[in-house]
Order: structure tokens, then sequence, then C-alpha cells
């Protein structure tokens, strides 16, 4: 039995398919229910967290701390990103009183008011380290602060006098990049584990968006994780970057920082992915959780945490936003780490807590469980401890619902209604937090820039193949059963039986992942070469991960369209030669404006490109400013060709009379 090529193709392609959705649906699937690794189960027999413990009244063994990120302070964009934070600092933080506040990188914006070219600016520094050693903050609680990439931006080395990390921030002076800070309160011993992963050297904008993990950082933070277990029993990791946005050697930043002891992993950097993806949260396979905060910048948005017993509870808040209401029992039903937390505990609870803050004082507070018209009481006991006792036992099976009500002597009111469960029901997370976050963000880049790649290339290869086999008459001319399919088959035949316009499409499609995409001042002073698989810089190498994302949507936005656009200009040319010369003005029109417009967008890119990168990379740039002459090369080409140069397409598309294979007999023009 004869096996056909198409079949071939379609056979792979289901076989691609089904292995990239098994793939997808293993990296999506939270459940964590299994026995876990052995170093990954965590004992609650000892001192702080223990069976005979109960969730009372008492305000031992609870701590609570807070974390902002992504401030982006700015010289010359948005004053009010400084000015509210100052009153975060001076005000809500000491209204809050935090044993922690954590920052989570992009404290600075770095970027010129251009907002293209990127650079460190001190004046940007000066203004985070004033508001910190001004509003008094440094007082009343510990500041972890770390970088991010906007941070890092055009930084060659941490030796660098451009590095302002190192002197304007709190930590910095002290640890130029991760570090262990242990914090004990009562009973209770917490450590904070902040991951450094800033590329080094860091580059400009945009090619600085994955952070990485090199190997000596690696075993720094596995020195870290070794110290925080003896020193504490509860682990909070923190840092810039989600675990999808960061490159590291093996065992990976996600089973590092997910395993014995970890609770969670908080972080920033996606901003909510421009207001379209909320409430990033998701429960890694390793069973401990990943947390993205929206950012300072636009969101205004800031995390309460605590620990409670060994159960960890947050709450994120919108600035201004009064009282600030966090249940630690029952916790929050999404949240629950089985294997990972004492969730024993509140099934022998006696109250219901709750951490409640407010500018001015708690005039009102009650809880009610389910769909109760009564409402409980929630008695102060001290700080912002609020207690209601209640009956575990009534809700033993099943998810339940939890309301709290507060209201301060201002009149301000806030209302926090969440699941909860005694037996491990759970409601699921969200599709697309749980895409961000558990997903890898350079592999999937890799897979789309590999398929515009094939896009770009395999289909005029294969035609071009089909139309060899067709010449040397081993085929017949395949006809598509659509006339719109049979009318771009020609097109892309045109193309592709044309030499002049074949060949420099696809060796510009093949030369991206393969040759260097510009030269130029990758960082201030240091010129580098970029490639699609990484960078060459000061001497150092840094790998792909960006740079897959920005050539697909380079070969979305102008290789394949502009081969599209060029196949239709080849055909209406060929079309001119063979067929009819006469043409209307709209469809002259429609002939060149496809091309005009993408050579248009590639040449203001390139300006762009010279913005961020100076005069070698716009010279030197067969990303963008080559892209361009090409385009126009190709354009030209494609509406000057000779009739010579169609005369192996007009065997197969053409009859000897002239007639278009395939429609009504039109007379043919004379030759130009």
């Amino acid at each position: 039995m004869r096996v056909r090529l198409g079949t071939i193709i379609w056979a792979l392609l289901v076989l691609g398919g089904a292995s990239l959705v098994g793939q997808v649906v293993r990296v999506l699937s939270v459940n964590v229910t299994d026995s876990p690794p052995t170093d990954q189960t965590t004992s609650y027999h000892n001192t702080t967290t223990s069976l005979d413990a109960t969730l009372g009244t008492e305000d031992n063994n609870l701590m609570w701390f807070m974390q902002i990120s992504d401030l982006h302070l700015s010289v010359f964009h948005d004053p009010s990103r400084a000015t509210e934070f100052r009153k975060f600092a001076s005000v809500t933080t000491a209204t809050i009183r935090p044993a922690v506040v954590l920052a989570s990188g992009d404290l600075t914006d770095a970027k010129k008011v251009d907002m293209l070219g990127s650079q460190q600016y001190i004046e940007e520094w000066a203004t985070y380290s004033d508001v910190l050693r001004n509003s008094g903050v440094l007082n009343l609680t510990v500041w972890l602060d770390i970088r991010g990439n906007h941070d890092n931006f055009n930084v060659p080395s941490l030796n660098s006098p451009d590095n302002y990390y190192q002197k304007y921030s709190v930590q910095g002076q002290h640890h130029p990049r991760s570090y262990l800070h242990t914090h004990t309160r009562g009973s209770l011993s917490v450590s904070f584990i902040a991951v450094d992963a800033c590329l080094l050297p860091g580059p400009r904008r945009p090619f600085n968006f994955i952070g990485m993990v090199a190997p000596a950082e690696m075993d720094l933070l596995q020195e870290l994780k070794v110290e925080a277990s003896r020193r504490s029993n509860n682990t909070i990791w923190f840092g810039h970057y989600p675990t999808s946005c960061i490159l590291a050697p093996k065992p990976g930043v996600r089973q590092v920082v997910g395993g014995h002891g970890s609770l969670a992993y908080l972080c920033g950097h996606l901003h909510t992915l421009g207001g379209l993806v909320h409430n990033m949260y998701t429960r890694q396979h390793t069973g401990a959780l990943e947390l993205e905060l929206a950012d300072w910048k636009d969101e205004r948005v800031f995390r309460v945490a605590a620990i409670d017993h060994g159960l960890f509870s947050f709450t994120d808040v919108q600035h201004n936003t009064w009282p600030v209401i966090l249940v630690t029992n029952p916790k929050h039903a999404l949240f629950t780490m089985q294997h990972r937390e004492p969730l024993h505990l509140t099934s022998h609870s006696t109250h219901i807590r709750v951490l409640l803050w407010s500018l001015s004082a708690i005039t009102k507070a009650r809880v009610k469980l389910d769909n109760s018209p009564d409402w409980l009481p929630l008695t102060h006991i001290e700080g912002p401890l609020y207690v209601a006792k209640w009956t575990p036992n009534l809700y033993s099976t099943g998810l339940h619902t939890l309301e709290v009500y507060a209201e301060d002597r201002s009149g301000r009111v806030q209302t926090v209604t969440q699941p909860f469960s005694l037996d491990g029901a759970q409601p699921s997370f969200r599709f697309w937090p749980r895409a961000l976050l558990m997903s890898n963000v350079s592999m999937f880049f890799q897979f789309l820039f590999g398929i515009m790649v094939c896009l770009c290339v395999v289909p005029l290869c294969f035609v071009r193949y089909i139309h060899r086999l067709v010449l040397e008459q081993r085929r017949v001319r395949p006809k598509m059963r659509m006339w719109l399919g049979d009318l771009w088959m020609r097109k892309m035949w045109v193309l592709a039986s044309v030499d002049r316009l074949f060949w420099p499409l696809v060796i510009s499609a093949a030369y991206m992942p393969i040759g260097p995409w510009f030269i130029g001042e990758v960082l201030e002073g240091h010129v580098g070469v970029v490639f699609a698989w990484g960078t060459f810089v000061n001497s150092s190498y840094l790998p792909g991960s960006l740079t897959y994302g920005y050539g697909f949507f380079q070969m979305l936005t102008f290789h394949w369209p502009l081969m599209l656009a060029i196949a239709h200009c080849a055909d209406f040319r060929f079309h001119s030669l063979f067929v009819d010369r006469e043409y209307s003005f709209p469809r002259y029109l429609c002939r060149h404006l496809c091309p005009l417009v993408l050579v248009t967008i590639q040449m203001i890119t390139a300006y762009f490109f010279w913005l961020a990168y100076g005069t070698m990379a716009l010279v030197l740039g067969p990303l963008r400013t080559w892209s361009a002459f090409l385009g126009l090369f190709l354009w030209y080409q494609a509406t000057t060709l000779p009739r010579s140069a169609f005369r192996e397409t007009a065997v197969v598309w053409t009859e000897p009379n002239n007639k278009w294979v395939g429609s009504e007999q039109v007379t043919a023009t004379s030759e130009l």
C-alpha cells in the first residue's frame, strides 16, 4: 500500500500535538495529594507547632509580614508612585507593624524619557533611599529588598559604579545578591530567603526580561536553604522573577524554593500581565505556593501575610483600603498545603482567628459561617488579633464559606468572604495564573519561535519540491477543493518557483535561529553580539530566553506577512505578463499597500532599536535594519520580474494558448 506524503505529515502533526497537549496537562496539574518525596515532608513535631497545640485565643506562634513589588520609582513618569510609596512607608507600615517587609525588585524604573532606552538614574535610587530613611520605617520593621531586572538595566558588574543597589538599598550594602534573614517572634522563627536571579552582566532593555541563576548562585541558594532549615521550621522565599521566568541548572529553581520547610515563593515582575491576569497564584508540583504580587507602579497593591501556628495565610490589598482583614483560621481553602502545614490544627481549634488593622480603632468586628443569619462577634485579644468561638465539627465535610465584617471608628467598612474546608476539599486555581507560573517561559518562546521559522521555510520548500515533481512529470499539479485555497496555492507556487524571491526569503528565515541579530552596545560602553540562542557581552555569555519571544514576534509581524505580500505581488506580476496586462487602480493599490506598510513598520522598529542600542546596532542589525532593506529589495523584484523569470511557472500554470489553468479562457497580452 502506498503511503502518501500528506498522510505522513498529518500523522506527525497529530503525534506532535498529542505530545504537546500531554506536556501542557502535566505542567499545569496542581495535584500534589500523592505521597511527596521524603525530603519535602515537613514534620510538625517541633517546638513551635506540636500535635497538642490549640488554635484558641493565644497570640504566640503568630507572625505577620508584608510584601511590596515593582515600585518603578521614576524621574520622568508618574511622581505619585514615590508620593504614595512615602505614605506606605510612613503610615501603612506603621499601622500594620509587620515583622518584616519584603520589597521584591524593580525598586526603580531606569527608563529614559522616551520609554525605550534604559539606564540607571541616581536620582531614582536617592528617592528610594530617602523615603526609607526619612519615613521611620526602618525603625519599625526589618526591610528586606532585592533587585529586579529594572534595577539591573545597563549594569556591567556587581562592582560597577552604576550598581546603585549596593549603595542605596537597605540589604545591598551587606548582601550583593541572594541572602538569608531569620526573624523570631516569641517561640516562632521564620526564615526569609531572597533570590537574586538578575543577569550578570545586566544588559539594556528589552533583552533583560528573563532571569538566570548561575551555578555558583544555585550553590549559594542550596546553602541558604540548609541554613534556614537549621534556624527555623518555616521558610518564605522571595524574589523578583516568577520561577517560570528563571533559567537555572538542575535541579531547577522550583525544586530549590519548594524544598523542605518551604511554604511559599513570593514574587512580582509580571504586572498582572498588563491588567489581564489578576491574582496570579498557584501551587507548584512540590506542594509549595507561588504567589505573584500585582505591581505598585500602576495597581498600588501590597500584600499582608501571616504564619499562625504554622498555617500560612495572605491577602493582597489596594493601598488606602481600610480596614485590612486577614483570616488565619480557618485559612482559605484554595491555599492549603498538604504535608507542609499542620492542617489538623483547624479541626481541633476552638476559635476563628482574624487579624484586623485600620487607621483608627476597630469598633465592629463579626463573622458568620455559610448562610447563617447569625453573626458571631469577634473579640479583640491583643494587637491585630480578634477571635470568635466556634464548633469546627459542624463543618467537617466539604467546602464552606466564612464572611468577616469590620468597621472602624471613622466609618470605614470592609467585608471579606472566603471558602474553607476541614477535610481537604479545595477549589481550583484559575487556568491563566497556573499557565503563567507553572510553565517555562523560555521553552514556550523557543517553541513559538521554532514554529514560526518552520512556517516561513517549510511551506515554501514543500511547494518548490512539488513544483520540481510536476516539472519532471512525476505527479500532476494538486488542486484544492476551495477556490481560495487554490488561489493561495498558486501564489505560493509562483513565489517558490522564482529563485530570486525564493532564496532570499528562505535564507533570511533560516538565518534567524543561526546568525547574529545585531552587534551593538548591549551595555553602555560594551559592544555585544546578540543571537537568538544567546548574547555575548563583557566577556560573558547570557543564554537566549526573551530573544526567542522577540524573534517570534519579528517573524509573526514581518517575515510571515512579507512572504504572503511578496507572493501576492509576484502572482500579480505573473498574471499581468501571461494573462491580462490591464488592471484597475484598487488592484494596483492592493498590490503595493501591504509591502509598503510592512517595510514602514520595520523601519520604525529599526528606529526604536537605534534609540535602545545606538548607531552600531542600527547599522549592523540584520534583525531590524537589514530586514527592512530585504523587504524593499523583494518588493522591487516581485513587481519588476521579467517574463523569463516565470518560465517554469508558466509551464505548470498556463496552457500553450496562454489560458489560465483552472479558469475560463482569457486572451494573453503581448510580452513586456
